[in-house]
């Protein structure tokens, strides 16, 4: 920067004198109206005392960076408003300045995180150089000897020749939601950022609510869901997940389940062989566990195989995934529907076998009647057929598979398109928490943290419609509530893991408090509703009062940029992406 940019304290930019202090804001005199009219200084363009305008304060050890906000005229002065006088005589407003940061007056660039100290009654104010607050934005969030460089997002509201640059690490490092009511432009901000994370060489999934970012991005492979040619497997899916499919009832339903589980893991670890245990019994007739048509037959059978065969492979047995063959898991509940103990006539005398299963219990079955319907409506329906698979083998269009190969390609931007997968059942929030979840066990196992292999790379998780997927729980008039939280997970423990969430939603009410209390950075767009906007300053510290008053007239475009890496928060307006999503508004205007 040139001598003239780094002293912001020139006579040339002079404003007025503090009156009043208090701790957000201070109050500034100005001796004449005519100082806060707009001006040219060496080519550039200066909009004087004008509410939204930057102004810099000269403190005893520091500077401060401020807004306007508010600016009025002295009662006595109002009395001879009118318009002559307002060509003939000269006014002395007073102004409301938000203080947003303090810097080293004699290193101007050297942004201080806090305020420390405040500006004294009488200090001089002046109108702050576009330049210089660019300058402050662009070293955001970047750390001490840490080279980068700043991604150019758009230009201030308050002064369009002022481009508005920050490192991306400020943008994503501690997870980011751009919200707004529809037409505010949150979409075309995501597709900005989403080219941005291109630009820098980052890896990002995108989870497309709507199927609206089909733009031609580098680096771009598009997943289409719902179609049947690509599948989260069910086998990739956990117990919880099929629990939320399948929604038991607590009492009976789910013990059985959960039994029919195991048994059919067993089933398929044995490879359908029975289970023999060779032991030397008085009276004991029966000393194998039956296993016929990959079902294990417990009616009559010995359970001492069984157990011994479980507690050996306990861990593949209890392990989360569901490796099992899921077309047989209606008869094996049926299977799994018999007394706890075995009854033999020995010796004339009706005799209690404690180590055997008894007989079919009709009880059992008549209770689970409802489940095993719902599992064959679930397995045999062809939505559910094309998005988990239950009639295929796991294969190379396993969605866990593509996301593997993407993490290890040369591809930057991965598209999962849900615009085709129905809003029935829940399905949506399953297969989305579903995701979540195996890319949460990835990040826990530091398949994203360059710190542990140099190979590893970062990954942001971007989520369009966020409202569609977070904060939902499966619930029925039987099953217990159970939350699909695997985004909730992310948000609270993965920014360590290399495993960065960004979310769009044009209801920020309905995001969980719990995530969006996580979100570091801000980008909101124009907030009407109460609710919304009470959300956003519950979990957004840095952005005041003040700020967050200017969200109902932000334009189509306009956010304000805010988060714990941004000293102040930034009114700007996005420049529009090369790759425009398809959210456009069809017109009622066109005659047929």
């Amino acid at each position: 920067m040139s001598e003239l940019k780094i002293n912001p304290f020139r006579h040339e930019y002079f404003l007025g004198y503090i009156n009043q202090v208090f701790p957000q804001y201070v109050k500034v005199h100005f001796p004449s109206s005519i100082l806060l009219n707009g001006f040219t200084h060496f080519g550039e363009e200066f909009n004087g005392g004008l509410v939204g305008s930057f102004v810099i304060i000269e403190g005893d050890k520091n500077g401060f960076l401020g807004r306007i906000t508010e600016l009025s005229l002295p009662e006595s002065e109002r009395l001879s408003l009118n318009e002559k006088a307002f060509q003939t005589s000269d006014f002395h407003p007073t102004g409301k300045i938000e203080i947003l940061l303090s810097f080293d007056l004699y290193e101007p660039l050297k942004v201080k995180k806090g305020l420390t100290s405040y500006p004294n009654i009488g200090a001089k104010v002046f109108v702050s150089s576009g330049e210089l607050v660019q300058e402050y934005m662009s070293r955001f969030g970047a750390k001490d000897g840490e080279s980068s460089i700043p991604i150019k997002l758009g230009h201030l509201v308050s002064s369009p020749s002022t481009v508005v640059k920050v490192n991306l690490q400020s943008v994503f490092g501690r997870h980011c939601a751009v919200v707004g009511t529809t037409g505010g432009g949150k979409s075309y901000t995501v597709s900005k950022l989403i080219e941005c994370l291109i630009e820098t060489g980052n890896n990002a999934i995108l989870i497309d609510a709507t199927g609206e970012y089909n733009g031609t991005y580098d680096g771009l492979e598009t997943i289409e869901i719902g179609d049947g040619t690509h599948v989260f497997h069910y086998s990739q899916l956990t117990i919880d997940d099929l629990f939320y499919l399948f929604r038991p009832s607590t009492k009976v339903q789910a013990p059985k389940l959960m039994e029919a589980i195991r048994s059919l893991k067993i089933v398929s670890l044995n490879k359908g062989v029975s289970l023999f245990k060779k032991v030397s019994t008085p009276n004991t007739l029966n000393v194998q566990t039956k296993i016929e048509s990959d079902l294990l037959k417990k009616s009559g059978s010995d359970k001492r195989p069984y157990e011994e065969f479980y507690f050996r492979n306990i861990s593949k047995i209890e392990n989360e995934f569901s490796n099992f063959n899921i077309e047989k898991l209606t008869y094996q509940i049926t299977e799994e529907c018999v007394w706890d103990t075995g009854a033999r006539t020995i010796s004339g005398v009706r005799t209690t076998i404690h180590e055997e299963w008894g007989g079919r219990n009709d009880g059992d079955v008549s209770h689970c009647i409802s489940l095993i319907s719902r599992i064959n409506n679930i397995i045999n329906n062809a939505t559910y057929q094309n998005i988990f698979g239950f009639k295929k083998d796991l294969d190379e269009k396993d969605l866990t598979k593509t996301i593997d190969d993407f993490i290890l390609s040369e591809k930057k931007i991965l598209r999962l398109n849900f615009g085709n997968i129905p809003f029935d059942f829940q399905v949506r929030e399953i297969l989305a928490n579903s995701i979540g979840k195996y890319l949460l066990s990835k990040a826990r196992q530091g398949q994203f943290n360059p710190q542990k292999d140099s190979i590893n790379k970062p990954l942001v998780v971007l989520i369009d419609e966020a409202h569609q997927f977070l904060n939902k729980t499966v619930k029925d008039e039987y099953f217990e509530v159970k939350p699909l939280d695997a985004f909730d997970s992310i948000a609270k423990e993965c920014r360590k893991h290399g495993l960065f969430l960004c979310i769009a939603t044009q209801m920020p009410r309905d995001i969980p408090q719990g995530t969006l209390s996580q979100m570091g950075t801000f980008i909101v767009h124009r907030l009407i509703n109460h609710n919304d906007k009470e959300a956003i300053a519950n979990a957004c510290s840095s952005a005041n009062k003040n700020t967050l008053e200017f969200l109902p007239i932000l334009g189509e475009g306009e956010a304000i940029l805010t988060g714990v890496d941004f000293p102040m928060p930034i009114i700007m307006k996005f420049d529009k992406p090369i790759n425009e999503p398809n959210s456009q508004t069809p017109s009622l205007n066109k005659r047929v």
